[in-house]
């Protein structure tokens, strides 16, 4: 698995004006192919007059899936070039829309290439990205007594609770870098005297 991955901090649009076309980008964060492809769904339907809607896709902390469409422009003008933007800023999990308004100047190849990668780029300028880091969920165990101040500590020393569940003993679960289990392992037993107990989960992203 990798590390870490950038992704999309927010859901917005950007837009650009290039030789009186107007472009539209919508980034979105996408967690599956399926979502990506509903937001690339949702923009064609809020702009059915516009020229063209052109996608690209980029789902997997390896970016393991992959997807581009020039949607009408001439190949590879479009589409690729607004992939190879997400890559070349290590962006994943993330789909970006390219809305064309036509403005009655032709840009040639070259002018679109520059034209939809470049809004890709300003559009992640604008909108910012995040980068997430890979970890062990983690789940702790522990008495009553001793859980208010044990997530005081947790939290006053930046680790990343994710959440606690009061039943007949108080859980918490948090996620932890894979290389500090043991050293929190340590922690845990020094701070509550033996009597509480770890149990290691899957792995899981969060934001660094």
């Amino acid at each position: 698995m990798q590390e870490r991955y950038r992704t999309v901090a927010r859901e917005g649009v950007h837009e650009t004006e290039i030789n009186r076309s107007r472009f539209l980008c919508t980034l979105a964060p996408a967690a599956t192919e399926q979502e990506a492809q509903d937001v690339v769904q949702r923009v064609r339907k809020e702009h059915p007059t516009a020229t063209h809607n052109c996608f690209a896709y980029v789902i997997g902390a390896d970016g393991g899936v992959q997807k581009a469409s020039d949607d009408g422009e001439p190949g590879g003008t479009a589409g690729v070039p607004m992939l190879q933007m997400l890559l070349r800023r290590e962006i994943r999990y993330a789909v970006a829309v390219v809305t064309r308004y036509f403005g009655g100047v032709k840009l040639g190849a070259g002018g679109l290439i520059r034209a939809y990668g470049g809004a890709v780029g300003e559009a992640l300028d604008a909108l910012g990205t995040v980068t997430r880091q890979r970890f062990r969920l983690v789940t702790v165990t522990v008495d009553h007594q001793r859980a208010g101040k044990l997530e005081n500590d947790l939290r006053a020393t930046g680790r990343a609770v994710r959440e606690v569940r009061y039943a007949e003993a108080v859980t918490i679960e948090l996620g932890l870098p894979d290389a500090d289990v043991d050293t929190f392992r340590d922690w845990l037993a020094d701070t509550t005297a033996g009597t509480a107990t770890l149990e290691l989960g899957g792995e899981a992203y969060q934001d660094a």
